[in-house]
């Protein structure tokens, strides 16, 4: 048997490094060579072209304060500052391209990644992890990544050519003008290392309370309807204010260290200090004018630097701070594996659990040795009190599940062995919470078999005993249903999807209470489908309606996750107390 992180993966051209959040960054943006060798050209050609400018008007001062003045020199230097700054600005626009181009398709990849990583977790992980913060990793977070290039280190690859122009140029004048620029640089650099320092647990910090903030709005409204029966609507809104201003406060702790940027008092004492070092060489003789106004023109190109990297490396952080959640999830164990060279046979129906214990932690056991055979085509009832277990048992059979201890076979196979596509796609379960996509009826019905032709879908439906009401919408088959099917009524939406269940003709069959919400005079007509689509499959029944329990071939009475009593109905009724208590109440 394979191992794999994931029981669904699509085979991929591209891996990505998951050991940490810059190299799984890393993995995903190094492929776009051509595009990174567009964005240095540009920044280097835009810093080269930016210096430029300091030192023709440098040229311009010297040439009209000379002893002889030369005003003819301006019309060429004129010419020159037009045809560098044109050249300037296209290579501007080919930097802030390429980053944004980088930053489009790093989000599409991680989104595509991360979209297939959550449909591979199991639902052990899914019952965990909850959605409001999935939904914020999936879109916000992954979204700062996308700022963290453009603009992020878009300006940071800037800041850093506009850094190294003072070094570039200066020395055309005076080898000692390196000095002020040489100061700035170690005491920016330490001070950036302090402030990426504190900056990092704040950032991640505000990504947390996002997420929280957006668990606590997902939560409200996908329970709209129990907040609104309960007229709680005003405690709602402050338990979300709560978190809303645990963000708020999260957000303004990072406004705070970013004003506190120390880099920002650095530069106006290096364009003082540059000011006064180049006025000291000039008095002393051993520069122009000139000079002394294209130095303090080079030192004013350490403005964006300075500027641009408060916000930049606060992008950079937050990126990495997403990264790091995104990277949570997609690590996240699931101990359930694809196992695509796995057993992929028809399956005949046979099933038999050996000492299965099952527990979604180490200290709740929810199921404890269960032991039962079912021979291919017989009925199976589960019958048993509220949190008895009967749903986590069924869901064994198609590894929704992972068996704790002991062995679940089918066909004398364990299903660890079978290959988890093939053995998903011939078992059906229908659950008494029904979810129904915002497609249209016919696209619901044939989700299992999206290749159903319109013929199949009218069967199915008709089988299910849902025919007569969709062809009382207009739109008949082609009607949109609202999210999670909420136009429906609870016994419309469980039609659908027995008529989904029929329409895959599933080897084993599980219906989670799917009648319940039926009316009696529809029920008759879904049982004789259901006895009828029950022949040749295996199907298991959970259910408290005794019209259903009375023709299962085998009844297993569930109590406190173990299995009280099994057999037939006579034989049942004779022997267990239990299971008469079940209908006695």
């Amino acid at each position: 048997m394979t191992t794999s992180a994931s029981e669904f993966t699509i085979p991929r051209s591209h891996k990505t490094n998951l050991t940490s959040p810059a190299r799984w960054i890393f993995s995903h943006v190094y492929r776009y060579t051509w595009i990174w060798i567009v964005i240095w050209v540009g920044a280097i050609g835009n810093a080269s072209l930016a210096g430029l400018m300091p030192v023709y008007i440098g040229d311009a001062f010297d040439a009209l304060t000379a002893e002889i003045p030369q005003p003819e020199i301006l019309l060429s230097l004129m010419w020159l500052i037009i045809g560098s700054q044109v050249l300037r600005s296209i290579l501007q626009l080919g930097r802030n391209f390429g980053a944004d181009l980088v930053a489009q398709k790093t989000e599409r990849n991680i989104r595509d990644e991360l979209y297939i990583s959550l449909l591979g977790k199991s639902m052990t992980f899914h019952n965990i992890q909850p959605v409001g913060d999935t939904m914020a990793r999936a879109t916000n977070d992954v979204r700062e990544i996308n700022f963290m290039f453009s603009p992020g280190v878009n300006l940071v690859i800037g800041s850093l050519t506009f850094l190294a122009m003072p070094f570039l140029y200066a020395p055309r004048y005076h080898t000692d003008l390196l000095l002020v620029p040489t100061l700035f640089a170690i005491a920016y650099f330490i001070a950036l290392w302090e402030y990426l320092h504190s900056l990092r647990p704040i950032t991640e910090k505000v990504r947390e309370t996002f997420g929280n903030m957006n668990t606590r709005l997902a939560e409200a409204i996908d329970g709209i309807e129990t907040v609104k029966g309960a007229a709680q609507e005003e405690a709602e809104v402050n338990l979300f204010n709560k978190q809303a201003l645990k963000f708020r406060n999260a957000f303004v702790k990072q406004g705070d260290l970013e004003a506190r940027f120390v880099p920002m008092l650095l530069y106006g004492m290096t364009l003082g200090g540059g000011l006064l070092h180049a006025l000291i060489l000039f008095r002393n003789g051993e520069i122009t004018i000139g000079a002394v106004v294209a130095y303090v023109g080079l030192l004013q190109m350490l403005m964006f630097p300075t500027f641009a990297s408060t916000f930049a490396y606060t992008q950079i952080s937050l990126g990495l701070a997403s990264a790091r959640r995104i990277l949570e999830l997609i690590n996240s164990e699931t101990h359930l594996d694809q196992n695509t060279d796995g057993f992929a046979e028809n399956i005949r129906g046979e099933i038999s659990f050996s000492s299965v214990d099952f527990s979604y932690t180490p200290a709740d056991s929810v199921l404890s040795e269960i032991n039962f055979s079912v021979k291919p085509g017989q009925t199976v009832a589960i019958v048993g009190q509220t949190g008895a277990g009967k749903t986590s048992l069924v869901k064994l059979i198609n590894r929704t599940y992972e068996a704790t201890e002991g062995k679940v076979l089918i066909d004398g196979v364990d299903v660890h062995d079978w290959n988890l596509a093939s053995l998903r796609q011939q078992i059906s379960i229908i659950e008494q919470d029904i979810f129904l996509f915002s497609n249209s009826i016919s696209e619901n019905i044939a989700f299992g078999k999206p290749d159903a032709i319109k013929e199949e879908i009218i069967a199915a439906a008709k089988s299910a005993q849902a025919d007569e009401f969709i062809r009382s919408f207009e739109n008949g088959y082609e009607t949109v249903l609202g999210e999670r099917g909420v136009t429906l009524s609870g016994g419309q939406r469980q039609r659908l999807a027995l008529a989904r269940a029929f329409l895959t003709d599933p080897r084993i069959l599980v219906l989670d209470d799917s009648t319940s919400a039926i009316d009696s005079a529809t029920e008759d007509n879904i049982q004789r489908a259901i006895a009828a689509a029950a022949k040749g499959r295996t199907t298991f029944l959970i259910t408290h309606r005794l019209s259903q329990i009375r023709w299962a071939d085998l009844i297993i009475v569930l109590k406190n996750g173990k299995i009280a009593a099994i057999g037939d109905h006579a034989q049942l009724m004779e022997s267990s107390e239990a299971y008469r208590r079940i209908f006695s109440e």
